[in-house]
């Protein structure tokens, strides 16, 4: 029970990263009835692949990870894709992590300690602490991720009781602005549903432990999704719709809550949430990727093999974080592709060649049979349009 309440906050953790701040922001324009309903969907995706992926891996080691999987179940076809998905994806949020951490790191230790670090400095000092407690093992991880996410709770519950009371109900009857914002914000809310790349390494920490592992999937994708609708109800009700649209910028968008709320310590409360909020984001998109480099370069489960699976890891987005963070940021606008990719494609083709090949009657399957499935592909495709035409 100690490892599924761990494990459930490390999906919750990765899931409600810094990029929480921008759902209100991506979705002004559509109105507070169709961003509920877009996130809606976008959980209900999530959680079904991410139940399928759990089917797929009672047929597997409890230490396979989505490289070994895709082989096993589709072939050099589906590794190749799968290892493309991860490394784009993982890489480009990694480094944005590192940069953004690096950057925020300089700011506190600036402001409480009048310590001022070259910028550099702050992003190396960010990517050997955290990274160090990954590479002492996924553990460590939920050790420090529990602090980290009780803390950032705290902080997102304070934000949230300052601003109940500027909630108007007339705020969050605007209808949407332009239809077409729809499809702008349908990527922004789809990723910031993603936790996939993180399963393995649950599931190798769990073990092929099926009911707790489901209750790990939902748990840790079902909070997220109430704590978004209280802050989009927070948001969108405090600020209104056309003030939003205008000022896209989330310093803006903070100067703008704390203009309205007319109390300092809201700007610090969302400042240091944010904080946390990348953090946590950060062990458990680079758990997962630690966990597919250790799978995809053999490395052992020894000291100098978890450094050298670290020094994989970490170097590569950390060089770019510090030379060519433009690059990262332009990756990241095309991230909800090679999250399509890993959490939607991959999953249904397993599951579907895994239908077709194994004896299920006797194993979890997830509801749905061959309609969940095609459904599932059609809002991958969906979301994979939506990101071109925005």
């Amino acid at each position: 029970m100690n490892k599924v309440l761990g494990s459930s906050l490390i999906i919750a953790g990765t899931t409600i990263g810094a990029g929480m701040l921008a759902l209100p922001l991506a979705s002004a324009g559509i109105g507070f009835g169709a961003s509920m309903a877009l996130m809606g969907a976008m959980w209900a995706l999530m959680t079904y692949t991410a139940l399928l992926m759990l089917e797929v891996h009672q047929f597997a080691e409890a230490d396979a990870t989505l490289h070994s999987l895709a082989k096993q179940f589709l072939g050099n076809k589906g590794k190749w894709l799968a290892s493309f998905a991860m490394l784009f994806l993982f890489y480009s949020l990694c480094a944005a992590y590192i940069a953004g951490g690096g950057s925020q790191l300089n700011e506190k230790l600036a402001q409480w300690s009048a310590i001022e670090l070259p910028p550099a400095a702050g992003a190396v000092l960010f990517t050997l602490v955290f990274g160090l407690v990954v590479t002492l093992g996924t553990s460590k991880v939920d050790l420090i991720n529990r602090g980290l996410f009780t803390v950032k709770l705290l902080f997102l519950i304070l934000a949230l009781t300052l601003l109940t009371p500027h909630v108007s109900s007339i705020n969050l009857v605007e209808m949407p602005v332009e239809r077409g914002l729809l499809v702008a914000a349908l990527p922004v809310i789809f990723t910031s549903f993603g936790f996939h790349g993180s399963i393995p390494s649950i599931v190798r920490y769990v073990g092929i432990d099926l009911p707790s592992l489901r209750k790990v999937m939902i748990v840790g994708s079902t909070l997220p999704l109430a704590l978004y609708i209280f802050w989009q109800v927070a948001s969108l009700g405090t600020v209104a719709q056309s003030t939003l649209v205008q000022n896209g910028e989330l310093s803006q968008f903070v100067a703008i809550i704390q203009s309205v709320v007319q109390q300092d310590y809201i700007a610090s409360s969302i400042s240091l949430f944010a904080d946390l909020a990348l953090a946590t984001s950060f062990l458990g998109v680079s758990l997962g990727l630690f966990d597919f480099i250790s799978d995809r370069f053999n490395r052992q489960d020894s000291v100098r093999g978890r450094l050298q699976t670290a020094a994989i890891t970490y170097l590569p987005p950390l060089v770019f974080a510090l030379y060519y963070p433009q690059g990262f940021i332009t990756a990241l606008g095309y991230a909800a592709i090679a999250l399509v990719i890993l959490a939607v494609v991959l999953p249904v083709l397993m599951v579907r060649k895994a239908r077709q090949t194994v004896s299920t009657d006797e194993h979890y399957q997830v509801i749905g049979g061959n309609l969940g499935l095609s459904l599932a592909m059609v809002g991958g495709i969906t979301v994979v349009a939506a990101q071109f035409i925005g």
